[in-house]
């Protein structure tokens, strides 16, 4: 059986087809039953060929052979194509896209990305994480503070001990806790009046303000200065105040800068309070906790008690007291330049060198008929842009181990200022708000905290100035939500309660354990054996970091002093270097 292809038209003027129209092209023996029109891709087709048929029987096998391009039903094919379109579905070539395997950002981080703008999106998070957890100890601090005795210690907080021995004889006269001293507010109408100015201070050295973790300067000792930390009834210039009738209650800016803020307290502290007529006196023992500063008071993991450790509560708080007052020191201008006020300091001998203080007897009216006078301090002076004098408080922050805290103070305080700050209000919330609050008292225009680190997390006894920052008392008592009617509403709420008590001693008591105070009723001698009149032989003494110093302790003493004085030398001849090269 062969298969005839048909007519094909010859064309003898050129290609394609010829003009004139050609036969249909017959297929399958010349039947005429398929059409031939042009068309385009776009159109579409029906069934050239439907193979499908079968036919009935072999007697319809050779009628039904041309049957399957039978396209009289053309309608009908027509339908069936629609119908096959209907469910035909196009294929794309494309490979499927790829699901993205750990959320929407995956893709994005499977970027290649330079190593430099990696570390920055890594410490971009990391300060992100850090300003949210530095949130989040805010709103704990404020939200859960009369729960954070029971929080922080576990066994340690129940053996915790009063700072002054409870005799069975004293009787509870007044019980307060600190959550009634959060709704007090006290507005004192009228600015304080300066009643005396005793002392003398030395100027600020400027050059501290540039002092960073990378040009940092060893802290110096000052052993031939003295500090005086006299209580209220033994200050000559109350006496006298009180003999003429000044005021009706009499205090230091320590002690009220306890009373202040006592709420922020964790540790037990005292105040002894004497009624003498109509007069207040409010007194710290000899030796009291008031005369050291506290070190990670409120942080939430507890110090160890054991004395005999350096990061010891004890160790801790006399090496930040000494670190303190060498630092408010060392900032200053030891050229001789001081500026004298109407008395000499009242506690200083003849012949005695005493540190750089001046001591500001204000009085403040309370009410038509209580008025209250305090000794307040200011450390250093200063000129400002405009040529005025400006009173500066200067105080030292102290670290004494980085894996403590957390926070490097030398990789952190160039780039991230505000993170240590916050880790420090954290921590010593109660030691930073007295500050603030001695500086309010004193009528300080500024406020000095230095940056004072060991130079080795084991070794108490060198350190060094990593930076100091100055602050605007107000400015910064609104930064830790100190308020200043709060604080004068407690000292208010107290004066009143012990002005309702008859004449006689007392002694308010921070519970060691609940946050609250105690006032107890004590015999008029109490505390009269704890001051100390004659001062104990050298062998006898508490020595600030160690117990006994040996042979190679004075050595790396005189080391140190001998490369503190090689490093001062040589800053100074930088500065006189610079000062030549300026002037010519």
């Amino acid at each position: 059986m062969g298969f005839d292809v048909g007519f094909v038209p010859y064309n003898p003027d050129g290609w394609g087809p010829p003009e004139a129209a050609a036969a249909p092209l017959s297929l399958g023996g010349g039947s005429s039953s398929v059409p031939f029109a042009p068309f385009s891709r776009s159109d579409k087709l029906g069934r050239i060929a439907d193979w499908t048929r079968n036919p009935p029987g072999p007697a319809a096998f050779a009628a039904a052979r041309d049957a399957v391009f039978d396209f009289a039903g053309l309608e009908d094919s027509i339908g069936l194509a629609s119908a096959d379109d209907s469910s035909f579905r196009l294929v794309d070539g494309k490979p499927p896209p790829r699901h993205p395997r750990f959320g929407p950002r995956w893709r994005f981080q499977q970027r290649p990305q330079l190593p430099q703008r990696r570390d920055e999106e890594v410490e971009a998070r990391r300060r992100e994480a850090e300003k949210e957890r530095a949130r989040r100890d805010r709103h704990w601090q404020q939200n859960r503070r009369t729960h954070h005795q029971f929080n922080r210690g576990g066994p340690s907080s129940s053996s915790a001990k009063p700072s002054v021995d409870i005799q069975p004889e004293w009787s509870v006269k007044e019980q307060i806790p600190f959550s009634s001293f959060s709704k007090l507010s006290f507005a004192v109408a009228d600015q304080p009046e300066d009643l005396l100015v005793c002392g003398a201070v030395e100027f600020y050295d400027r050059t501290y303000d540039r002092v960073t973790p990378r040009a940092e300067r060893r802290l110096e000792r000052f052993k031939s200065r003295n500090f005086f930390k006299v209580t209220t009834t033994d200050d000559p210039v109350i006496r006298r105040l009180a003999e003429n009738d000044t005021a009706t209650i009499f205090a230091t800016d320590t002690i009220l800068a306890a009373l202040m803020c006592a709420p922020r307290s964790i540790q037990s502290w005292d105040i002894v309070i004497q009624r003498v007529g109509n007069k207040l006196f409010f007194d710290k023992r000899d030796g009291s906790q008031l005369d050291l500063l506290t070190v990670n008071e409120t942080a939430q993991e507890p110090l160890p008690e054991a004395k005999e450790d350096i990061n010891s509560v004890h160790s801790l708080a006399v090496e930040a007291t000494y670190v303190n007052q060498n630092f408010s020191q060392q900032v200053l201008l030891r050229n001789g330049e001081k500026v004298t006020f109407d008395e000499p300091n009242p506690f200083a001998t003849e012949g005695e060198e005493a540190a750089s203080v001046a001591y500001r007897y204000r009085r403040w009216k309370l009410d038509d008929e209580t008025s209250l006078v305090a000794r307040c301090e200011v450390h250093a002076v200063n000129i400002d842009s405009r040529g005025e004098r400006q009173f500066l408080t200067l105080n030292a922050l102290n670290e004494f181990d980085p894996k403590v805290t957390g926070v490097d103070w030398r990789k952190k305080l160039e780039t991230q200022r505000g993170a240590v700050l916050a880790t420090e209000l954290k921590n010593n919330a109660n030691k930073l708000a007295r500050w603030t609050a001695q500086a309010l008292l004193a009528g300080a225009d500024m406020m000095k905290l230095g940056y004072v680190s060991r130079l080795h997390p084991r070794d108490h006894y060198n350190h060094s100035i990593l930076s100091v920052i100055g602050y605007k008392p107000r400015d910064f008592a609104a930064q830790i939500n100190l308020n200043s009617a709060n604080m004068w509403g407690i000292v208010k709420s107290i004066v009143d309660v012990c002005m309702k008590l008859e004449e006689g001693k007392y002694v308010l008591v921070k519970d060691p354990v609940k946050p609250q105070v105690r006032l107890y009723e004590v015999p008029n001698d109490a505390f009269e054996n704890d001051y100390v009149e004659e001062p104990l032989p050298e062998e006898e003494q508490v020595r600030p970091f160690s117990e006994d110093v040996d042979a190679a302790a004075q050595e790396m003493d005189a080391a140190a002093e001998a490369e503190a004085t090689g490093t001062t030398a040589a800053a100074e001849g930088d500065a006189e270097k610079s000062g030549d090269t300026a002037a010519v």
